[in-house]
């Protein structure tokens, strides 16, 4: 598996529908690419400390690790839980949703990298990403997600095949000289 500037999912993340919900923001600011991870820039919640960011993709991912970059110090996530293909996920949806994977979110200045189960995010449209609680104070503040995994295009157009375990005479034209009578296998 390669890893390294192609691995990094940013330029494959469609900003323009990533929403934030309870939040300060509207959640594109906090995806950026990398070397703007340390900007000053941030998303903050807004009522209380849950917060849910919900993220598409232009094509299908395989998912390696999620990057976060939070704080500071109490402002901080406890944990974070990841729910693949969950496009329009809301807060009364978390309680009925198994989230896919769920991490505790240590308290530092840096990113930190939290490698997620790959075959649970091997063929993945969006991801929500979904905060329950701070670590004390009475907001939630991000700064920085990242996202690395390996990108392929989606098939514009999905291949319908319908398959026939009998064949049904009506749905076939008669054969010239037959006189409509067929030979059935005996049973």
């Amino acid at each position: 598996m390669d890893v390294g500037p192609n691995d990094n999912l940013f330029p494959h993340i469609d900003r323009d529908n990533v929403v934030a919900l309870n939040s300060s923001g509207s959640g594109p600011e906090v995806i950026k690419s990398w070397d703007q991870r340390n900007s000053e820039v941030f998303l903050e919640s807004d009522a209380d400390d849950q917060l849910i960011l919900r993220i598409p993709f232009t094509g299908s991912v395989k998912l390696r690790a999620l990057i976060l970059k939070a704080g500071p110090t109490n402002q901080t996530p406890n944990k974070v839980a990841l729910f693949a293909n969950q496009q329009s996920l809301d807060f009364s949806d978390v309680a009925d949703r198994k989230a896919t994977q769920e991490f505790e979110v240590v308290q530092t200045a840096d990113a930190c990298e939290y490698a997620v189960k790959a075959a649970k995010f091997s063929n993945i449209s969006s991801l929500a990403l979904f905060f329950p609680s701070a670590q004390g104070a009475d907001t939630t503040r991000i700064y920085y997600v990242g996202l690395l995994g390996h990108w392929s295009e989606r098939k514009a157009n999905p291949v319908i095949t319908v398959y026939e375990t009998q064949a049904n005479i009506a749905d076939h034209e008669k054969i010239q000289g037959t006189d409509g009578a067929f030979s059935s296998p005996q049973l």
